[in-house]
Protein backbone atom coordinates (compact mmCIF):
# COMPACT_ATOMS: atom_id res chain seq x y z
CA UNK A 1 0.00 0.00 0.00
CA UNK A 2 1.50 3.62 -1.03
CA UNK A 3 1.60 5.31 2.75
CA UNK A 4 3.85 8.28 0.81
CA UNK A 5 1.22 11.39 0.75
CA UNK A 6 0.84 12.95 -2.08
CA UNK A 7 2.50 16.47 -3.06
CA UNK A 8 0.94 19.49 -3.20
CA UNK A 9 3.70 21.30 -4.59
CA UNK A 10 5.11 20.82 -7.51
CA UNK A 11 8.02 22.15 -9.50
CA UNK A 12 7.63 25.23 -10.80
CA UNK A 13 9.32 24.64 -14.10
CA UNK A 14 9.75 20.68 -14.20
CA UNK A 15 11.89 20.27 -17.23
CA UNK A 16 14.79 18.39 -15.92
CA UNK A 17 15.92 16.93 -19.33
CA UNK A 18 19.37 16.61 -19.73
CA UNK A 19 19.24 17.26 -23.45
CA UNK A 20 17.71 19.81 -24.46
CA UNK A 21 17.75 21.37 -20.91
CA UNK A 22 15.58 23.76 -19.16
CA UNK A 23 15.25 27.34 -20.49
CA UNK A 24 17.21 30.13 -18.34
CA UNK A 25 14.88 30.93 -15.55
CA UNK A 26 12.79 34.05 -16.68
CA UNK A 27 13.25 33.00 -20.45
CA UNK A 28 10.71 34.26 -22.62
CA UNK A 29 10.23 34.08 -26.57
CA UNK A 30 9.92 37.77 -26.36
CA UNK A 31 13.75 37.84 -25.63
CA UNK A 32 14.28 36.53 -29.06
CA UNK A 33 12.81 39.87 -30.89
CA UNK A 34 16.19 40.83 -32.36
CA UNK A 35 17.29 38.00 -33.64
CA UNK A 36 18.91 38.43 -37.38
CA UNK A 37 16.20 36.35 -39.58
CA UNK A 38 15.41 36.73 -43.22
CA UNK A 39 18.57 37.72 -43.69
CA UNK A 40 21.78 36.25 -44.59
CA UNK A 41 23.98 34.63 -41.75
CA UNK A 42 26.41 36.21 -44.32
CA UNK A 43 25.74 39.19 -44.18
CA UNK A 44 27.24 42.29 -41.59
CA UNK A 45 24.44 41.71 -39.68
CA UNK A 46 24.27 38.09 -39.56
CA UNK A 47 28.10 37.82 -39.04
CA UNK A 48 28.33 40.21 -36.22
CA UNK A 49 25.86 38.38 -34.38
CA UNK A 50 27.76 34.86 -34.76
CA UNK A 51 30.62 36.81 -33.67
CA UNK A 52 28.74 38.61 -30.37
CA UNK A 53 27.99 34.25 -29.25
CA UNK A 54 31.77 33.84 -30.09
CA UNK A 55 33.16 36.60 -27.77
CA UNK A 56 30.43 35.93 -25.16
CA UNK A 57 31.34 32.61 -25.37
CA UNK A 58 34.97 33.67 -24.21
CA UNK A 59 33.77 35.88 -21.56
CA UNK A 60 31.86 33.81 -19.84
CA UNK A 61 33.57 30.61 -20.24
CA UNK A 62 36.72 32.32 -19.66
CA UNK A 63 38.43 30.90 -22.35
CA UNK A 64 41.67 31.83 -22.99
CA UNK A 65 42.71 34.75 -25.73
CA UNK A 66 44.69 32.92 -28.00
CA UNK A 67 42.01 29.95 -28.02
CA UNK A 68 39.98 29.67 -31.25
CA UNK A 69 36.21 29.15 -30.92
CA UNK A 70 33.78 28.84 -33.72
CA UNK A 71 30.10 27.75 -34.57
CA UNK A 72 29.64 24.65 -36.15
CA UNK A 73 26.88 22.35 -37.80
CA UNK A 74 25.53 18.86 -35.99
CA UNK A 75 25.63 20.04 -32.30
CA UNK A 76 29.08 18.49 -30.10
CA UNK A 77 28.78 15.46 -31.61
CA UNK A 78 29.74 17.80 -35.33
CA UNK A 79 32.40 19.56 -33.49
CA UNK A 80 34.09 16.13 -31.92
CA UNK A 81 34.12 14.71 -35.38
CA UNK A 82 35.51 17.46 -37.06
CA UNK A 83 38.17 17.81 -34.06
CA UNK A 84 38.72 13.43 -34.93
CA UNK A 85 38.65 13.46 -38.15
CA UNK A 86 40.67 16.44 -38.95
CA UNK A 87 43.83 16.07 -36.54
CA UNK A 88 43.80 11.90 -35.18
CA UNK A 89 46.26 9.64 -37.15
CA UNK A 90 49.01 11.69 -36.78
CA UNK A 91 50.39 9.82 -33.58
CA UNK A 92 49.03 6.95 -31.62
CA UNK A 93 45.51 7.59 -29.91
CA UNK A 94 44.24 6.33 -26.58
CA UNK A 95 40.76 6.94 -25.74
CA UNK A 96 38.55 6.83 -22.41
CA UNK A 97 35.08 5.30 -22.37
CA UNK A 98 33.29 5.31 -19.31
CA UNK A 99 29.82 5.79 -20.86
CA UNK A 100 27.74 5.59 -23.93
CA UNK A 101 29.18 8.87 -25.91
CA UNK A 102 32.58 7.92 -25.53
CA UNK A 103 32.25 4.63 -26.32
CA UNK A 104 30.63 6.50 -29.67
CA UNK A 105 34.09 8.03 -30.19
CA UNK A 106 35.73 4.46 -29.72
CA UNK A 107 33.83 3.28 -32.46
CA UNK A 108 34.57 6.18 -34.80
CA UNK A 109 37.88 5.96 -34.45
CA UNK A 110 38.34 2.38 -34.78
CA UNK A 111 35.96 1.26 -37.46
CA UNK A 112 35.73 4.21 -39.34
CA UNK A 113 38.60 6.01 -39.26
CA UNK A 114 40.21 2.47 -38.43
CA UNK A 115 43.32 3.22 -36.45
CA UNK A 116 44.47 0.98 -33.96
CA UNK A 117 43.89 2.79 -30.92
CA UNK A 118 44.00 2.37 -27.36
CA UNK A 119 40.76 1.87 -25.19
CA UNK A 120 40.91 2.62 -21.14
CA UNK A 121 37.29 1.82 -20.02
CA UNK A 122 35.35 1.61 -17.67
CA UNK A 123 31.83 0.97 -16.65
CA UNK A 124 28.77 2.88 -15.74
CA UNK A 125 29.68 4.88 -12.73
CA UNK A 126 33.17 4.80 -12.61
CA UNK A 127 36.29 6.03 -14.66
CA UNK A 128 39.34 5.26 -16.20
CA UNK A 129 42.46 4.09 -14.74
CA UNK A 130 44.01 7.40 -15.26
CA UNK A 131 47.00 6.85 -14.51
CA UNK A 132 47.42 5.28 -17.69
CA UNK A 133 47.16 7.69 -19.97
CA UNK A 134 50.19 8.48 -22.44
CA UNK A 135 51.65 11.88 -22.43
CA UNK A 136 53.21 10.96 -26.08
CA UNK A 137 49.60 9.81 -27.90
CA UNK A 138 46.31 11.85 -28.42
CA UNK A 139 43.86 11.67 -26.07
CA UNK A 140 40.18 11.80 -26.79
CA UNK A 141 37.57 12.04 -23.96
CA UNK A 142 34.41 12.81 -22.43
CA UNK A 143 34.81 15.58 -19.21
CA UNK A 144 30.86 14.96 -17.77
CA UNK A 145 29.30 11.57 -18.48
CA UNK A 146 26.34 12.61 -19.61
CA UNK A 147 24.87 9.03 -19.63
CA UNK A 148 26.39 7.76 -16.34
CA UNK A 149 26.75 11.06 -14.20
CA UNK A 150 30.31 10.61 -13.71
CA UNK A 151 32.58 13.63 -14.30
CA UNK A 152 36.60 13.69 -14.31
CA UNK A 153 37.28 16.03 -10.84
CA UNK A 154 40.72 17.50 -12.42
CA UNK A 155 43.33 17.71 -15.31
CA UNK A 156 46.12 16.55 -12.77
CA UNK A 157 46.25 13.45 -14.89
CA UNK A 158 47.09 14.99 -18.46
CA UNK A 159 50.64 15.92 -18.73
CA UNK A 160 52.31 19.37 -18.95
CA UNK A 161 54.67 18.09 -21.24
CA UNK A 162 52.21 15.99 -23.09
CA UNK A 163 53.54 15.72 -26.73
CA UNK A 164 49.34 14.40 -28.37
CA UNK A 165 46.77 16.73 -28.70
CA UNK A 166 43.88 16.31 -25.96
CA UNK A 167 40.34 16.33 -27.56
CA UNK A 168 37.60 17.11 -24.62
CA UNK A 169 34.20 15.76 -25.71
CA UNK A 170 32.85 19.13 -22.86
CA UNK A 171 29.27 18.90 -23.97
CA UNK A 172 27.50 18.77 -20.05
CA UNK A 173 30.85 20.24 -18.31
CA UNK A 174 30.72 23.54 -20.42
CA UNK A 175 29.00 26.20 -18.15
CA UNK A 176 28.84 24.08 -14.67
CA UNK A 177 32.70 22.65 -14.09
CA UNK A 178 36.36 23.86 -14.24
CA UNK A 179 37.79 23.23 -17.62
CA UNK A 180 41.89 23.10 -17.49
CA UNK A 181 42.07 24.92 -20.51
CA UNK A 182 45.65 24.64 -20.37
CA UNK A 183 45.46 20.59 -20.66
CA UNK A 184 42.66 20.98 -23.08
CA UNK A 185 43.61 21.34 -27.17
CA UNK A 186 40.12 20.73 -28.20
CA UNK A 187 36.96 21.67 -26.63
CA UNK A 188 33.68 20.78 -27.32
CA UNK A 189 30.60 21.52 -26.47
CA UNK A 190 26.36 22.24 -27.38
CA UNK A 191 24.64 24.89 -25.83
CA UNK A 192 21.38 22.75 -26.13
CA UNK A 193 23.00 20.99 -23.12
CA UNK A 194 24.27 23.93 -20.09
CA UNK A 195 22.93 26.88 -21.61
CA UNK A 196 19.30 25.37 -22.22
CA UNK A 197 19.73 26.62 -26.34
CA UNK A 198 18.09 24.94 -28.77
CA UNK A 199 19.74 21.83 -30.79
CA UNK A 200 21.68 21.25 -33.64
CA UNK A 201 24.50 23.83 -33.10
CA UNK A 202 28.13 22.48 -31.75
CA UNK A 203 30.72 24.83 -30.40
CA UNK A 204 34.23 24.13 -31.34
CA UNK A 205 37.42 25.68 -28.72
CA UNK A 206 40.84 24.98 -30.39
CA UNK A 207 44.25 25.68 -28.64
CA UNK A 208 47.43 27.07 -30.90
CA UNK A 209 48.82 23.41 -30.41
CA UNK A 210 45.60 21.80 -32.06
CA UNK A 211 45.69 24.88 -34.40
CA UNK A 212 49.34 23.65 -35.05
CA UNK A 213 48.39 20.12 -35.63
CA UNK A 214 45.78 21.29 -38.62
CA UNK A 215 48.48 22.72 -40.02
CA UNK A 216 50.96 20.45 -40.21
CA UNK A 217 49.29 17.36 -40.42
CA UNK A 218 47.20 16.19 -43.80
CA UNK A 219 44.82 12.98 -42.73
CA UNK A 220 45.23 10.03 -45.00
CA UNK A 221 41.30 9.72 -45.68
CA UNK A 222 39.06 11.69 -47.71
CA UNK A 223 37.62 14.75 -45.76
CA UNK A 224 33.73 15.49 -46.22
CA UNK A 225 32.97 19.80 -46.28
CA UNK A 226 31.38 20.29 -42.79
CA UNK A 227 34.50 19.43 -41.44
CA UNK A 228 36.94 21.31 -43.17
CA UNK A 229 38.73 23.67 -41.58
CA UNK A 230 41.78 24.78 -43.34
CA UNK A 231 42.51 25.68 -47.05
CA UNK A 232 45.89 25.06 -49.21
CA UNK A 233 48.15 28.73 -48.98
CA UNK A 234 50.47 29.57 -51.36
CA UNK A 235 53.38 27.25 -50.74
CA UNK A 236 51.57 24.29 -50.50
CA UNK A 237 50.48 23.66 -47.06
CA UNK A 238 47.75 24.26 -44.88
CA UNK A 239 46.01 27.24 -43.21
CA UNK A 240 43.25 27.49 -40.66
CA UNK A 241 40.63 29.22 -42.24
CA UNK A 242 40.05 32.15 -39.42
CA UNK A 243 36.67 33.40 -41.01
CA UNK A 244 35.06 30.48 -39.47
CA UNK A 245 36.28 31.50 -35.84
CA UNK A 246 34.66 35.24 -36.79
CA UNK A 247 31.56 34.11 -37.17
CA UNK A 248 31.76 32.81 -41.27
CA UNK A 249 30.19 29.32 -40.41
CA UNK A 250 30.78 26.67 -42.21
CA UNK A 251 27.31 25.75 -43.78
CA UNK A 252 24.27 28.10 -42.84
CA UNK A 253 23.23 28.45 -38.84
CA UNK A 254 19.81 29.03 -37.76
CA UNK A 255 19.92 32.58 -36.35
CA UNK A 256 17.12 32.30 -34.05
CA UNK A 257 19.09 29.56 -32.36
CA UNK A 258 22.11 31.59 -32.51
CA UNK A 259 20.08 34.68 -30.75
CA UNK A 260 18.51 32.14 -28.37
CA UNK A 261 22.14 31.77 -27.04
CA UNK A 262 23.24 34.89 -26.95
CA UNK A 263 20.34 35.91 -24.71
CA UNK A 264 21.51 32.75 -22.36
CA UNK A 265 25.45 34.24 -22.47
CA UNK A 266 23.61 37.59 -21.35
CA UNK A 267 21.84 36.22 -18.59
CA UNK A 268 24.69 34.32 -17.68
CA UNK A 269 26.93 37.08 -17.46
CA UNK A 270 24.48 39.34 -15.21
CA UNK A 271 24.52 36.75 -12.37
CA UNK A 272 27.92 36.58 -12.64
CA UNK A 273 29.26 34.60 -15.29
CA UNK A 274 30.93 30.90 -14.69
CA UNK A 275 31.65 31.32 -11.00
CA UNK A 276 27.99 31.70 -10.30
CA UNK A 277 26.89 29.32 -13.19
CA UNK A 278 29.10 26.80 -11.39
CA UNK A 279 27.57 27.77 -7.67
CA UNK A 280 23.92 27.03 -8.88
CA UNK A 281 24.95 23.61 -10.64
CA UNK A 282 26.61 22.44 -7.07
CA UNK A 283 23.71 24.01 -5.16
CA UNK A 284 21.17 21.92 -7.40
CA UNK A 285 23.72 18.54 -7.40
CA UNK A 286 23.45 19.85 -2.79
CA UNK A 287 20.05 18.79 -3.58
CA UNK A 288 19.69 15.64 -4.72
CA UNK A 289 22.70 14.25 -2.56
CA UNK A 290 21.21 15.58 0.57
CA UNK A 291 18.00 13.86 -0.18
CA UNK A 292 19.75 10.72 -1.27
CA UNK A 293 21.71 10.50 2.41
CA UNK A 294 18.04 10.09 4.02
CA UNK A 295 16.43 7.62 1.33
CA UNK A 296 16.76 4.34 1.32
CA UNK A 297 15.71 3.42 -2.15
CA UNK A 298 18.13 5.51 -4.10
CA UNK A 299 22.08 5.69 -4.80
CA UNK A 300 24.09 7.89 -7.00
CA UNK A 301 24.92 5.47 -9.72
CA UNK A 302 28.88 6.50 -9.36
CA UNK A 303 29.79 6.08 -5.37
CA UNK A 304 32.28 7.74 -5.75
CA UNK A 305 31.16 11.44 -4.49
CA UNK A 306 34.53 13.01 -5.99
CA UNK A 307 33.46 12.10 -9.28
CA UNK A 308 29.33 12.63 -9.20
CA UNK A 309 28.28 14.82 -11.95
CA UNK A 310 26.73 18.23 -11.00
CA UNK A 311 25.07 18.10 -14.15
CA UNK A 312 23.61 14.71 -15.23
CA UNK A 313 23.09 13.08 -12.04
CA UNK A 314 22.31 9.36 -12.59
CA UNK A 315 20.65 7.59 -9.59
CA UNK A 316 19.91 3.67 -9.16
CA UNK A 317 17.30 2.05 -7.35
CA UNK A 318 18.46 -0.21 -4.46
CA UNK A 319 15.52 -1.27 -2.82
CA UNK A 320 15.59 -5.00 -3.10
CA UNK A 321 11.77 -5.28 -3.96
CA UNK A 322 13.43 -3.86 -7.38
CA UNK A 323 16.95 -5.30 -7.10
CA UNK A 324 15.59 -8.68 -7.03
CA UNK A 325 13.64 -7.91 -10.17
CA UNK A 326 15.28 -9.69 -13.74
CA UNK A 327 17.18 -6.57 -15.98
CA UNK A 328 14.05 -5.80 -17.81
CA UNK A 329 12.38 -5.99 -14.86
CA UNK A 330 14.12 -3.28 -13.30
CA UNK A 331 14.15 -1.25 -16.49
CA UNK A 332 10.54 -1.57 -16.31
CA UNK A 333 10.39 -0.40 -12.95
CA UNK A 334 12.03 2.49 -14.06
CA UNK A 335 10.29 3.68 -17.08
CA UNK A 336 7.00 3.31 -15.17
CA UNK A 337 8.64 5.55 -12.29
CA UNK A 338 9.43 7.85 -14.75
CA UNK A 339 6.12 8.31 -16.51
CA UNK A 340 4.27 8.51 -13.12
CA UNK A 341 6.41 11.67 -12.43
CA UNK A 342 5.97 12.92 -15.86
CA UNK A 343 1.79 12.01 -15.57
CA UNK A 344 1.96 14.07 -12.71
CA UNK A 345 3.67 17.39 -14.15
CA UNK A 346 6.58 16.83 -11.74
CA UNK A 347 9.66 15.81 -13.48
CA UNK A 348 9.60 15.26 -17.67
CA UNK A 349 12.44 13.47 -19.06
CA UNK A 350 13.75 12.02 -16.27
CA UNK A 351 14.18 8.80 -17.48
CA UNK A 352 18.02 6.88 -17.45
CA UNK A 353 19.70 7.07 -20.83
CA UNK A 354 18.90 3.84 -22.66
CA UNK A 355 21.82 2.33 -22.56
CA UNK A 356 22.92 3.20 -19.39
CA UNK A 357 21.63 1.23 -16.10
CA UNK A 358 17.97 1.15 -15.43
CA UNK A 359 17.07 4.53 -13.08
CA UNK A 360 16.71 8.24 -13.14
CA UNK A 361 18.94 10.89 -14.47
CA UNK A 362 17.94 14.93 -13.33
CA UNK A 363 19.28 17.47 -15.04
CA UNK A 364 20.78 20.12 -12.49
CA UNK A 365 22.85 22.52 -14.32
CA UNK A 366 22.63 26.06 -13.70
CA UNK A 367 19.11 26.80 -15.78
CA UNK A 368 17.81 25.06 -13.09
CA UNK A 369 16.52 26.50 -10.10
CA UNK A 370 17.54 24.98 -6.78
CA UNK A 371 13.61 25.57 -5.07
CA UNK A 372 12.46 23.41 -8.32
CA UNK A 373 14.71 20.23 -7.23
CA UNK A 374 13.45 21.13 -3.74
CA UNK A 375 10.08 20.49 -4.94
CA UNK A 376 11.06 17.52 -6.58
CA UNK A 377 12.22 15.40 -3.86
CA UNK A 378 8.97 14.87 -2.01
CA UNK A 379 7.56 13.86 -5.27
CA UNK A 380 10.48 11.10 -6.05
CA UNK A 381 9.41 9.49 -3.33
CA UNK A 382 5.75 9.19 -3.50
CA UNK A 383 6.29 8.16 -6.93
CA UNK A 384 8.32 5.52 -5.73
CA UNK A 385 5.92 4.57 -3.35
CA UNK A 386 3.34 4.56 -5.68
CA UNK A 387 5.04 2.57 -8.18
CA UNK A 388 6.68 -0.33 -5.54
CA UNK A 389 3.07 -0.93 -3.85
CA UNK A 390 1.82 -1.40 -7.39
CA UNK A 391 4.64 -4.09 -7.86
CA UNK A 392 3.95 -5.99 -4.94
CA UNK A 393 0.53 -6.10 -5.03
CA UNK A 394 0.79 -7.77 -8.83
Amino acid sequence: MNTTTKPAMRPARPEFSSGPCAKRPGWDPQNLRSAVLGRSHRSKLGKARLKEAIDRTRDVLEVPADYLIGIVPGSDTGAVEMAMWSMLGARPVQLLAFESFGKDWVTDVTKQLKLDAEVLSAGYGALPDLTKVDPAKDLVFTWNGTTSGVRIPNGDFISDKREGITICDATSAAFAQDLPFDKLDVVTFSWQKAMGGEGAHGVLILSPRAVARLESYTPAWPMPKLFRMTKANKEGGNKVSLDIFEGATINTPSMLCVEDYVDALKWAASIGGFAELKRRANANLGVIAAWVETTPWVEFLPENEAIRSNTSVCLKVVDPRVTSLSEDGQADFAKKLASLLEKEGAALDVGGYRDAPPGLRIWCGATVDTSDLDALTPWLDWAFDQTVSELTAA
